[in-house]
């Protein structure tokens, strides 16, 4: 028999109690991105549930865990038996995604989708506005579900309003849905704004020379790992700090060098600290199906920091920060060429331009302009369950 569950009830009432039930494939505690910052300012107007994937763990019947991270925000976590089979895994979140609901008092119900295999167990629920923000082409990640694609196109038939998370994602979207709109990466700039201040050196890269290339982010097959044994081959003298955790991809296929430093997954809080020590920013990304589409967040974060930046040539990257000047696009036969060019610059000498381009990316300003299509749609609807953040 499947344990009871008890629902947390949310510490402060509002004047209206809107709720949010946010399906997603990350863990809020895993990496600080998009939908972390998209939810955070959501939460200000809304009570947020952020129902994540099971976790299959050995115990004899399933139950569900609830953390509060945040004011207004409960993360939820369905606990599996190990070899739960998947109908069962459905049936178990249905049946718990229905209680939620049933005890979580609420004037209008949004279901934001970052995951389409999560209508497996959530298609039948009755919300006011349905949102999915495809922030990625989860179908050409490594080890995507099979159904995945077909999934995808029943939520886009369900879907009242698409985001997607770059331009060229847009692009090859925009005929499957008659009201989807791009919002590319944006940007915390105060936060990494620390980076230009003086600050002490994290203990993990107290000791590494300079100067140093640093990367962030995750690290898994849209990396091109051989492209950086290449760089800290060709560049002997130079150090490149790679931080983030390994997903995907075995650990011990990454390459070793004197000059090459994995240190693994940082806290959001703390990458300023590590920043600013370094002497420029690099995103040595395959060119591959996985990256395709892609629209990297450290990008912005890289020049809010004050680094100089390079790139392969991703495609939102050189359309964009590229064309600007703003961003360096390398290949393998001039990487370290570029990337000793950068190094030559002073962190000042863009900086003015930076600025410019970086002012109107806040998180803020992307969470406003969905807020006013979620609106729209609502609208259309006869429901208007969402207000502008203050």
């Amino acid at each position: 028999m499947d344990a009871a569950i008890r629902i947390p009830t949310r510490r402060k009432a509002t004047k209206t109690q809107d709720l949010l039930i946010c399906f997603s494939h990350l863990r809020w505690n895993f990496v600080y991105q998009r939908p972390q910052h998209i939810l955070t300012l959501a939460a200000k107007e809304h009570e947020i549930i952020y129902f994540e994937e099971p976790v299959f763990e050995e115990r004899s019947h399933p139950s569900m865990r609830f953390s509060e991270v945040a004011p207004a925000i409960r993360v939820a976590t369905p606990l599996l038996p190990t070899g739960t089979s998947p109908a069962r895994a459905d049936a178990v979140q249905r049946k718990y995604l229905d209680r939620i609901i049933a005890t979580t008092p609420h004037t209008n119900l949004t279901a934001w989708y970052y995951t389409p295999m999560a209508l497996r167990f959530s298609a039948h629920i009755n919300c006011d506005v349905c949102v999915y923000d495809c922030m990625d082409e989860l179908s050409a990640f490594k080890n995507a579900p099979t159904e995945l694609a077909m999934m995808e196109r029943a939520l886009f038939g369900r879907a009242d309003v698409v985001f997607t998370g770059g331009l060229s994602l847009f692009e090859a979207k925009r005929c499957q849905h008659r009201a989807i709109y791009p919002f590319p990466s944006s940007i915390d700039v105060s936060h990494f704004h620390k980076a230009r201040t003086p600050g002490k050196d994290p203990a993990d890269q107290f000791g590494i020379p300079h100067p140093r290339v640093g990367f962030v982010g995750v690290i898994d097959e849209r990396l091109d790992i051989d492209l950086v044994a290449q760089a800290s081959k060709a560049m002997p003298d130079v150090h490149f700090v790679m931080l983030g955790p390994v997903v995907k991809i075995d650990p011990s296929s990454l390459p070793t060098a004197d000059n090459l430093h994995w240190l693994g997954g940082k806290g959001y809080a703390d990458l300023p600290d590590y920043l600013r020590h370094w002497d420029a920013g690099w995103m040595p990304f395959a060119l591959n199906e996985a990256t395709r589409f892609i629209s990297p967040t450290k990008t912005p974060e890289f020049l809010a920091a004050g680094l100089p930046v390079v790139s392969t040539a991703i495609v939102d990257v050189v359309r964009t920060y590229g064309a600007a000047g703003l961003v360096d696009i390398v290949d393998a036969e001039d990487v370290d060429t570029k990337l000793r060019s950068v190094l030559t610059q002073s962190r000042e000498a863009r900086l003015q331009q930076v600025d410019a381009y970086l002012a109107d990316m806040s998180w803020k300003r992307t969470w406003n302009g969905m807020a006013a299509h979620i609106r729209n749609a609502s609208a259309r609807k006869k429901v208007v369950p969402f207000r502008r953040s203050a």
